[in-house]
């Protein structure tokens, strides 16, 4: 048998084979943030299972790396969209605009009746009967219409400015065309177009006539020669545009001591 030798000096021949083995040292690194991103993972193929790839490698997938926007960014892009859309008007606006075109429009209304609206049958309404004008000593003019005279219709503003102006000097007669009524008229006073004035003197004596569309400063000057009093009127045969009276409407007569 062999000797164990006790001897602690020859220890050292043998080195334990459990002597642990040195560590290794990592160095330290400084820690560095980085920003958060946000990654998208889209499968190639949707459709594909597990069941369907019997193998161990994963579907290939494709990421996305998306970079979160700052918040100036954002602020920014608003701002722009913003001021690219157009700015709708508020209420208040829009309730001003509607009050301020309904005051046009009734401004308008007031002005137009005033000046322009006059009517035929506002003159005929206004006008005093024949007879009587003939027989109270004044001046009269007589105008010979019809109310679908286009012509008529148009010096309707003028013959009313002009009626108001003298209405205490002068007679302002309308007999219409279409009441048989007036054919001894029409005859008398040679009544071919309308609208006719014919201006008579106190006595009921003709002085002169104007037919049609003509100035309104030609019925004005013979009006206020009627009402000063003057043997004639400045305008005494004018013929302008007109409208025939062989177009007339006869219809009977309703009323004996209608004027229209």
């Amino acid at each position: 048998m062999a000797r164990l030798s006790l001897n602690p000096i020859a220890l050292h021949r043998f080195r334990p084979c459990f002597q642990p083995s040195q560590s290794t040292v990592y160095p330290r690194h400084r820690h560095i943030k980085f920003p958060k991103f946000h990654t998208i993972a889209c499968q190639t193929d949707p459709n594909l299972t597990e069941k369907d790839n019997p193998s161990t490698t994963p579907p290939q997938e494709i990421r996305a790396v998306v970079e979160p926007s700052s918040s100036k960014e954002e602020t920014t892009s608003s701002a722009v969209d913003s001021a690219e859309l157009p700015q709708l008007p508020n209420k208040d606006i829009s309730r001003k605009i509607a009050i301020a075109s309904t005051l046009a429009a009734l401004g308008l209304f007031v002005f137009t009746r005033l000046d322009f609206g006059v009517s035929l049958k506002d003159l005929s309404a206004v006008a005093l009967p024949y007879e009587q004008a003939l027989s109270n000593g004044k001046p009269t003019v007589v105008e010979f219409y019809a109310d679908w005279c286009e012509v008529c219709r148009e010096l309707a503003p003028d013959v009313y400015k002009i009626e108001q102006q003298y209405k205490n000097q002068v007679n302002f007669v309308m007999l219409n065309v279409d009441n048989t009524k007036w054919e001894q008229e029409l005859d008398e006073f040679g009544v071919e177009g309308i609208p006719h004035f014919a201006f008579l003197d106190k006595e009921g004596n003709e002085e002169g006539n104007v037919v049609g569309r003509l100035p309104r400063q030609y019925l004005l000057e013979n009006v206020d020669a009627l009402a000063r009093g003057e043997a004639s009127v400045p305008h005494a045969r004018v013929v302008g545009q007109y409208t025939s009276a062989e177009a007339r409407k006869v219809h009977q007569v309703v009323d004996p001591r209608s004027h229209g």
